[in-house]
């Protein structure tokens, strides 16, 4: 399967088992390739190396979200010097999300600009953090405050790749997923809802399927706004894809990033739910699938009872916040969305009440 991102530079995303063969394509014409690769897929990475026609210099990265600092980033920008990187060569970033989103801002700040292929392995970079160009690193204050727009010259996702991904990352990967049906594409809601068990196998061609609609979504998204032009009531471009994504990342800084990105992100799409509804936008039926779509995967849909002002305090430094005004994408119908600028304190803490009335993840 062949999806087109019409960007500014446009390019492919190829989804399908075996797609990995097309690598060296990719890279063609670049004397040196920077390998980019989580711990993980030490191995996997040696072999993929070993089919490039090129000098290749490998890069472990830590684990997760411990891969996205600066000094992770300054220590790939001294193996580019030392290995003599020109602006003719490649970084290819081979792992989840966070392992692409760190090779994303390497290839984009060193020497202003080298080519990028990302190579997701798991459901969570499949169908967000390898696809739309978004790059960049955390700080202590928040997850992705320093980073750069910087499309790739290509996406290979891989779906034999996921045979061996763990089962809850697949899950939490899964979040993203959910995320799409809510905001473009029900047909996803639909396809979770009638074989769970089949969404969460990493065989079947229901993930496959899934996965699939999620990246479409995506890339249609980005390809009518790739930078995020700032969104306005119902014109909603790029941060429709920020949906659940403001108590989200809020929930990760407070759990010091040892919650998978879609865990946090589950409860932020049942959080977003319920404050559109508390606002009068999103009818209770709707406000309810949110739960039971989640909790069919496995997923969280309740937090700390006691974290309110912490997560209050955490969502003023989102990167949708204008000056001292919080920003959220909210649903006022299936697959309908709009901007809410400033709601109401007492609104946003009695939506956390119905969030904080469930159990949090164990």
């Amino acid at each position: 399967m062949r999806i087109a991102v019409e960007a500014e530079r446009p390019y492919d995303v190829l989804v399908g088992p075996g797609v990995l063969d097309g690598l060296g394509e990719l890279v063609e014409g670049s004397q040196r390739v920077a390998l980019l690769y989580a711990p993980a897929l030490a191995e996997r990475a040696a072999g993929l190396a070993a089919t490039l026609d090129a000098e290749v210099l490998p890069i472990e990265l830590p684990d997760a979200e411990q891969a996205k600092t600066a000094d992770v980033l300054i220590e790939c920008w001294d193996r580019l010097a030392a290995a003599g990187f020109t602006r003719s060569d490649a970084v290819v970033g081979f792992g989840g999300g966070a392992t692409t989103d760190l090779a994303g801002f390497v290839a984009a700040s060193w020497l202003r600009g080298v080519r990028l292929v990302t190579v997701p392995t798991t459901v969570l970079g499949m169908v967000d953090a390898a696809v739309g160009g978004k790059t960049g690193i955390n700080l202590a204050a928040g997850k992705n405050l320093v980073g750069a727009f910087h499309e790739p010259a290509g996406v290979l996702c891989d779906l034999s790749l996921l045979a061996t991904l763990p089962a809850a990352d697949l899950r939490a990967g899964l979040a993203e997923v959910v995320k799409c049906g809510f905001i473009a594409d029900p047909e996803i809601l639909t396809l979770i809802e009638e074989a769970p068990a089949e969404a969460l196998d990493p065989s079947s061609d229901r993930l496959a399927e899934l996965i699939t609609r999620g990246i479409r979504v995506k890339a249609e998204v980005v390809s009518a706004d790739l930078r995020e032009a700032t969104s306005v009531g119902v014109s909603v471009g790029r941060e429709l894809l920020n949906y659940g994504h403001t108590l989200g990342h809020a929930i990760e800084r407070r759990e010091q990033y040892r919650w998978r990105h879609g865990e946090a992100i589950s409860v932020g799409m049942v959080y977003a739910a319920a404050l559109a509804h508390g606002l009068g936008l999103l009818d209770a039926e709707t406000t309810e699938r949110h739960r039971a779509v989640l909790e069919l995967l496995g997923l969280p849909t309740g937090y700390d009872p006691d974290a309110w002002p912490e997560l209050r305090e955490a969502m003023s430094l989102d990167k949708k916040t204008r000056g001292a005004q919080l920003r959220f994408v909210l649903l006022n119908g299936l697959a309908s969305a709009e901007i809410v600028a400033g709601p109401r304190e007492d609104a946003l803490a009695a939506a956390y009440a119905e969030v904080s009335g469930h159990p949090p993840r164990g």
